[in-house]
């Protein structure tokens, strides 16, 4: 027995469970069962927790119990029971009751025999889950519409589905000190490197809190970092096909126990743009969605406050565009225009997340016409503002990643409020921020713009143009795997 075990499982049947009744509970929570038998003339207990144990499961193994007479558990009782009356895949045994109480608590059978200075852990636990169905967020015209759930041990299964190599690596960790979440690192072994696990996995484990409420979210704001830096530098997926790509590509996925969403890391600015459907079509169309996407981003974030450059300082317009600008501004200055429809965008979209699906359609019809056509005409609006506010809200919604999206659309309240204040040299100082924000990021040692910034033709040119599959025969050398051909 460890001499460090600073509560070790007795041979006296009553002070197991009476520890075990204390640690967990019992009597006290209604879920939480003691089962009380005796078999084969030896007492017996069974912890467990109601809704996590499978009935039939516990049911057949009493059942074998229950006929056995005194003399076939002798001479050695814990060894007949694990490998004969017990038969069952996934049975261990602890010494240590606070072990016990913990894995208890995360679902499997804890029986407590007399005489014994083991507890058998018998793991016949389900969890309450979904079916795997298509994330909202990653949809797709072709292609499979399954996507991961709210528990793991489904998660995992519907990687390897994807993934039959041998050396797909599924290492199980636990954090949170009350919590005692349970977290998975995956990685193809001969692939991903050596040096970029461990220091994900030690990432994971100097994580010292009690628990973890939002699960993937609270495991990235402390691996990740740069706290106020609203620019993701993790990706996150629902879909499996999306995860098997990258751990072929040598990135290390983390699984949370509770969440749907799967972290990638590391993930560059280009990873948070890039889409399945492109690669659900045939090349040369996945290229083009890619640039349409691309330019989608870029003037979400750009032509909004260029717009309201050039309507502010309509001297700076050759004569070929001076249409551009309002012709009646307004009673209300511009900028605070923009402010007004961007806050909007925001409310509008947080009511839609709460509002019915039935009602959903009505919502936007009351958004549209009601808010947006009166406000035109009573002049709090014009009709330029909406629609140029329109073209940056379609971009935001057409990036990929709902964080970047997030970001970007910070970056862009930012660099219009630069540009209201400072004129054009607001706009040009406001851009060159944002890209040496980006240039001094980097995300597990990574630099985020790479392969731009640092430069890599080959990898740059299928950052920006889908190439066919059969043409992508290397990994990405900046992930430094250590089989780059594919």
């Amino acid at each position: 027995m460890d001499s460090s075990i600073k509560n070790p499982v007795e041979e006296n049947l009553k002070k197991n469970v009476d520890f075990l009744r204390e640690a967990l509970g019992v009597g006290k929570s209604f879920d939480i069962v003691q089962v009380d038998a005796e078999y084969a003339g030896r007492e017996m207990a069974m912890f467990l927790v109601d809704g996590f144990a499978k009935d039939d499961i516990l049911l057949h193994l009493m059942k074998l119990l229950a006929k056995l007479e005194k003399d076939k558990l002798q001479p050695d009782v814990l060894k007949k029971l694990l490998k004969t009356y017990l038969p069952y895949v996934e049975v261990e045994t602890s010494d240590d009751l606070d072990k016990v109480a913990d894995t208890v608590l995360a679902g499997p059978t804890a029986l407590v025999v007399d005489g014994i200075k083991e507890i058998i852990l018998i793991d016949a636990r389900t969890y309450p889950v979904r079916g795997p169905e298509e994330p909202d967020t990653e949809r797709v015209v072709r292609g499979a519409r399954d996507g991961f759930v709210e528990t793991i041990v489904f998660n995992t299964a519907l990687t390897r589905r994807r993934i039959r190599d041998r050396t797909l690596r599924m290492e199980y960790l636990q954090v949170g000190r009350r919590s005692k979440t349970d977290i998975v690192v995956c990685y193809i072994e001969d692939i991903a490197d050596p040096d970029m696990v461990e220091q994900t996995k030690k990432s994971l484990r100097k994580i010292d809190t009690d628990g973890l409420p939002m699960a993937e979210k609270t495991i990235e704001e402390f691996i990740s970092g740069r706290h106020w830096n609203p620019f993701p530098v993790v990706r996150y997926t629902e879909r499996p096909d999306t995860a098997a790509v990258h751990l072929y590509e040598g990135h290390i996925c983390i699984f949370v126990d509770g969440s749907p969403s799967v972290i990638i890391t590391p993930a560059t600015f280009w990873h948070h743009l890039q889409h399945a459907e492109e690669y659900r079509n045939k090349p040369l169309v996945g290229a083009y969605l890619r640039m349409v996407r691309f330019l989608a981003v870029w003037a979400s974030i750009f032509v909004l406050p260029l717009w309201y450059l050039f309507a502010a300082h309509p001297e700076m317009l050759p004569k070929t565009l001076s249409y551009i600008g309002p012709n009646d501004p307004g009673h209300i200055p511009l900028f605070l225009q923009f402010l007004i429809i961007e806050l909007g965008i925001d409310v509008l979209r947080m009511a839609a997340i709460h509002t019915p699906t039935s009602l959903a359609t009505a919502l936007g019809l009351i958004a549209a016409l009601m808010i947006g056509q009166v406000s035109v005409e009573v002049g709090l609006l014009t009709n330029e503002v909406i629609l140029y506010l329109a073209v940056a809200a379609i971009g935001t919604f057409a990036t990929p990643s709902y964080e970047l999206g997030l970001a970007n659309r910070l970056t862009r309240i930012a660099l219009l409020s630069v540009t209201a204040l400072f004129g054009l040299f607001g706009y040009v100082v406001g851009i060159t921020g944002f890209f040496l924000l980006l240039v001094c990021m980097k995300t597990f040692g990574i630099p985020y713009l790479w392969p731009f910034l640092p430069f890599n033709y080959r990898s740059f040119r299928d950052v920006i143009i889908r190439a066919p599959i059969p043409l992508k025969n290397k990994r990405p050398p900046v992930l430094r795997p250590q089989d780059p051909d594919r």
